[in-house]
């Protein structure tokens, strides 16, 4: 075991660790007692609920992360990467082909050993605490889209990545970034109009009070506001939802039904402020940075790691190659990738907050936003008290007390 696998091995298993050391901590910090600020909102069997979902997911979670570890490690120790490898190279002389059916095959193998916990997790997780809607028939057309499409748009990637690397020498970190970045706008600016609606059905909202209550919230913040939507969310889950999506003309805002549902003009106001909150304060814009500047510095550490021998032997693999190559790299980032997961949620929390305060302003009160929120974490059955490590570790909006908090004391 050289230094690499010894690498990849410790952050692996700390990973693990770390994960599970978080989960138990947030489960201890469930408190038998109801916060008084959802006094009337939860009542006591609502939020014994919440605590037995919140336990639920954790142990849910701890099985399902042992057992794609324990995959990981053992397909690794029986030289499955090598076996694979010369499979393929024995099918092919094409290294382009090697690298779509090797890195194809592995990320498909992943999916079918993961394919049961999402069938457990939405059919008996889900449907035992009365969140699930999705019929078998829908799950499997969501499995089948989800496969074709990750074919389509991920092969195109893949494809440009493996051959850059193959063609461009020294500067190929540059080309991908490159590629990857193009790539990554067209899917923004495509997805709202090509991309989700394969999934979901988008209904433009119908005139009425409830539309121009929001298009005069978008005019007072002066947020071009051209495509309001209404998502079938309820196909799949009672739970509900809202965000905003697309690029320039592509712009939109999607209310799912259940969250229409569910709660008054003023707090639906209240919610799609705080979305329009996201676009005013540049948070959308500085994610994309954030993104696009990681891909560059990712692209030009693989370059430096691919030319590693030692990272090949640690995974027991006699040829070199890109597309083997990238998966090692994958692994062997996994340290950084944590680093990097808790610098964007950090700035995620703090998006959040800002979006709150916006939404706040913008429509005179905190009342109804804070309205809203309740309700959404009691229709979610959401953990009230989660532990710091916790949050630290996992959570891109910070926890609904917190906010509430934040929005009294600025209201």
């Amino acid at each position: 075991m050289n230094g690499f696998a010894i690498i990849i091995l410790v952050a692996l298993l700390g990973e693990y660790v770390l994960s599970i050391v978080s989960c138990t901590l947030n489960l201890r910090a469930l408190s038998p007692t109801l916060p008084p600020e959802f006094t009337g909102v939860f009542d006591q069997e609502k939020y014994a609920r919440s605590q037995a979902y919140t336990r639920s997911q954790a142990q849910f979670g701890l099985v399902s992360s042992t057992v794609n570890l324990a995959l990981i490690l053992i397909w690794w120790q029986i030289g499955g990467f090598e076996w694979l490898d010369q499979l393929l190279r024995g099918f092919s002389d094409s290294p382009l082909v090697r690298g779509l059916l090797y890195i194809g095959s592995l990320v498909l193998a992943s999916s079918l050993c993961n394919l049961p916990f999402r069938l457990y997790s939405t059919f008996a997780i889900e449907q035992r605490y009365g969140f699930n809607r999705t019929t078998a028939s829908t799950f499997a057309a969501d499995l089948l889209k989800g496969l074709l499409l990750s074919c389509v748009l991920g092969g195109i990637l893949l494809t440009a990545i493996l051959l850059f690397f193959e063609w461009t020498g020294p500067l190929a970190w540059l080309w991908c970034w490159f590629v990857a970045t193009i790539f990554l706008l067209v899917v923004q600016f495509i997805a709202p109009t090509w991309i989700m609606p394969i999934f979901n059905t988008f209904t433009p909202l119908k005139s009425g009070e409830l539309q121009e209550a929001i298009l005069n919230c978008a005019r007072g913040a002066e947020f071009p506001l051209k495509g309001i939507f209404i998502v079938d969310g309820s196909r799949r889950s009672s739970k509900a939802n809202a965000f905003f999506t697309g690029l320039g003309q592509n712009k939109r805002i999607g209310l799912f039904d259940t969250l229409v549902k569910k709660h008054s003009i003023q707090e639906l106001v209240a919610v799609i402020a705080h979305e329009i909150g996201h676009y005013k304060k540049g948070h959308i814009l500085k994610g994309m940075l954030v993104q696009i500047g990681y891909m560059g510095a990712l692209f030009l550490v693989m370059s430096l790691a691919l030319q590693q021998k030692g990272l090949f032997d640690a995974f027991y693999v006699s040829e070199t190659s890109i597309y083997a190559g990238l998966i090692f790299f994958g692994l062997l980032f996994t340290p950084v990738e944590l680093m990097l997961s808790l610098f964007v949620n950090a700035l995620s929390r703090k998006n959040e907050f800002e979006a709150d305060a916006f939404a706040a302003a913008t429509t005179g009160t905190a009342h109804d936003l804070i309205s809203a929120l309740k309700k959404l974490s009691a229709d979610s059955l959401t953990n009230l008290t989660p532990h710091p490590l916790h949050v630290f570790l996992h959570y891109s909006h910070p926890p609904i007390l917190q906010r509430i908090e934040a929005l009294r004391g600025g209201s």
